[in-house]
């Protein structure tokens, strides 16, 4: 964990007098406070106290110039310096980014050189978490169905077991059939405990949580195109030849214009795209709503600061109405993927 002060600059002339007094406090940006929480990031903010800032560093990986960099985030304190000759841009197109500066420090957008940034950023150290809890939790699980093959379920095996059979009789084998779910069980609960995971994971706003994983669109497109490629490869000849040449479709809407074929062949790329925007906007807004939220506390105590408190006592209130919103979106959606993922295997493999 790294605790580093707060860097500013005052400039200082011996023809005036300036104190701390006079350095005007910046005031709350709302915007800056919600896309900084939303938005992926080099470092795991835990909280400031005073000038102290509390954050977890990342692991930084470049590769420029036949040149491979690691350090630690907390190289750049925060953005404010430098360091190996990269910085993290603090405005312009490449805003967040990491680039090559030149020899004083200071970048511009045309003096900017972007190397390869294999960086493990905040969302991929928060899946790396999940991915270990979900690995402990499962693996436990299975000794335990090994252990106990006659007796009750316990713990955790309690827990889960009628979550996993949901997926499996109410999911797979309502979407699949009986006969080919099977073989997409492991896809399908994977996806499913993994969006569940990083959606609770999410809600909880202390570390490891406060991730916004799910609410990352390059998450969601991953998570879509596996889908998709499993759709695809899966697919038997009756799906193949309603794309193409199906049987049900008149001629002439296939010859000299094959316009069916082509609204299939787009509709095979629609329905995972459909996929990917709704989890990623439901989990979205939901956060930018609960900073939102939050962010009126501060906009008000700008005016009074009795005002500031007065709204707070409204604001906490709708938070936890929103977080227990959150709880139930995160099962939601979590339940929607999986669900119409087994639509699509099912619409791949559907017999004549």
């Amino acid at each position: 964990m790294l605790l580093s002060p707060d860097l500013f600059a005052i400039n200082n002339n011996k023809t005036t007098n300036h104190t701390k007094e006079n350095v005007k406090k910046e005031k709350f940006n709302p915007g800056e406070m919600i896309f900084g929480h939303i938005l992926d990031s080099y470092e795991w903010h835990i909280a400031t106290i005073g000038k102290m800032h509390i954050s977890v560093p990342t692991i930084i990986i470049l590769y420029y110039n036949n040149k491979l960099d690691v350090f630690l985030s907390g190289k750049f304190h925060h953005g404010h310096k430098s360091y190996k000759g990269y910085k993290i841009e603090q405005q312009g197109k490449n805003k967040g980014k990491i680039v090559r500066v030149i020899d004083d420090g200071i970048t511009t957008d045309k003096s900017a050189s972007l190397p390869i940034d294999l960086s493990i950023t905040k969302n991929v150290m928060s899946i790396f978490i999940s991915f270990i809890l979900l690995c402990f939790i499962f693996i436990s699980v299975a000794k335990s169905y090994t252990k106990n093959k006659k007796k009750s379920p316990k713990g955790l095996q309690s827990l889960l077991e009628p979550v996993i059979l949901f997926v499996r009789d109410d999911i797979a084998k309502t979407c699949i059939g009986k006969k080919k779910y099977e073989r997409y069980m492991p896809f399908l609960l994977t996806v499913f405990f993994f969006i569940l995971l990083n959606n609770l994971l999410g809600i909880i706003p202390i570390f490891p949580g406060g991730a916004n994983v799910t609410g990352n669109i390059s998450v969601t497109l991953v998570l879509a195109v596996f889908t998709l490629i499993i759709t695809s490869v899966t697919g038997n000849k009756r799906y193949w030849k309603d794309i193409f040449n199906s049987s049900s479709v008149p001629w002439w809407l296939k010859i000299p214009m094959p316009l069916v074929p082509i609204i299939e062949i787009m509709g095979m790329f629609t329905k995972p795209f459909a996929l990917m925007m709704r989890l990623f906007a439901n989990m979205l807004s939901g956060h930018i709503i609960i900073l939102s939220i939050i962010g009126l506390i501060f906009i008000f105590g700008e005016f009074n600061i009795g005002l500031g408190y007065g709204v707070s006592v409204i604001s906490v209130l709708f938070v936890v109405f929103m977080d227990f919103l959150e709880l139930l979106v995160a099962f939601i959606q979590a339940y929607v993927f999986t669900l119409l993922s087994a639509v699509y295997f099912g619409m791949a493999t559907e017999e004549d």
